[in-house]
């Protein structure tokens, strides 16, 4: 099963998931400008990486997971972390380096985790998170359950070693792993096309005895879609999976006060035109799932749960310098 998945399959969707499925792109988004906002005031330091223009994928994804299930994540990971059910409190005091935030605020943006909700972390190191997975998959296996893991990654980690290994092992072991690639089309500024030796990144998945696909990664309901099918199939003991989600970020690769953005302006406004939350909303309103009322009260929602985070964060102690001795596994 090598395809470009189009989406002409029977959409399984209520109206309620429907809504639940843009409540969370919503939420993504909300909290993604939000961060960028706080970034540019001074209050967050170090690095942010934003997910906006990306966010049908891993609500796409994450909506065909139970809690149970394992997700890996990278250095973009505030969106995965959102859509696997993840506290945006916790999260947003982590970005602040609070002392309330998941990794008591020594983590930071990149480092965010909850095992409690199948979250093992995002990762600052590209492709580090394939291995990480690879165990997530074989633990998964060996609990004799249903239970799947996704690992998520960019189209810049498909250049690494550790890319090939995890798709060799999981295909070896039938591991119930799905492997999900965010073709945002840049690896920080270098064009895929500058650098992938395949006209198509899903067609990898050949080489390694697993089904792959390619869908629209701005199009939640095609991404639900996809994944399900692969995430059955996971369930089911047939072993792991390819998914390339086509996507684009808006931001740069990270936040900065310095021009390092040089994509073409043109290119990205074309993007913009795209945008999945923007389309999802146009097809709840077409498809009288929702008013706009509905929506506007939604959105207001969300803007005050944001508020209540960054009111968490900011009231938040920082990290006594004696916490830094604690949580130290080696040296």
């Amino acid at each position: 099963m090598i395809e470009v998945y189009k989406g002409e399959r029977k959409v399984d969707l209520d109206n309620k998931a429907l809504i639940d499925r843009y409540r969370t792109m919503l939420t993504i988004r909300r909290f993604e400008e939000r961060v960028s906002k706080e970034f540019f005031d001074g209050n967050v330091k170090g690095y942010v990486h934003l997910y906006i223009g990306e966010e049908a994928v891993a609500t796409g994804v994450c909506g065909n997971l139970l809690p149970t299930d394992r997700i890996v994540s990278h250095h973009r990971g505030h969106g995965h972390c959102i859509a696997k059910g993840a506290d945006i409190n916790r999260m947003m005091a982590e970005i602040f380096g609070k002392k309330t935030g998941y990794c008591k605020g020594k983590g930071g943006s990149m480092h965010i985790a909850d095992f409690g909700v199948g979250m093992l972390g995002a990762n600052g190191i590209v492709g580090a998170g394939l291995p990480i997975a690879c165990g997530a998959a074989t633990a998964a296996q060996m609990e004799g359950g249903n239970g799947v893991a996704a690992v998520f990654f960019g189209d810049g980690g498909v250049h690494e070693g550790e890319f090939h290994e995890a798709m060799n092992l999981a295909s070896v072991w039938k591991l119930p792993l799905i492997f999900v690639c965010e073709n945002n089309y840049y690896a920080v500024n270098t064009p895929s096309k500058y650098a992938i030796a395949i006209d198509e990144i899903y067609k990898r998945a050949a080489c390694y005895s697993m089904p792959g696909m390619a869908v629209d990664g701005n199009d939640v309901v095609a991404v639900h879609q996809a994944a399900k099918e692969l995430v059955e199939r996971a369930r089911q003991g047939k072993g792991p999976s390819f998914l390339e989600c086509r996507t684009y970020r808006w931001h740069g690769h990270f936040e900065s006060r310095m021009p390092t953005d040089t994509r073409p302006p043109e290119e990205i406004a074309e993007w913009k035109k795209k945008d999945p939350v923007v389309a999802m909303e146009r097809k709840l309103l077409a498809a009288g799932v929702s008013t706009q009322a509905d929506l506007d009260k939604m959105n207001a929602q969300i803007l005050e749960r944001i508020d209540d985070a960054v009111k968490f964060a900011k009231e938040s102690p920082f990290p006594a310098p004696e916490d830094a001795l604690e949580d130290v596994y080696s040296t």
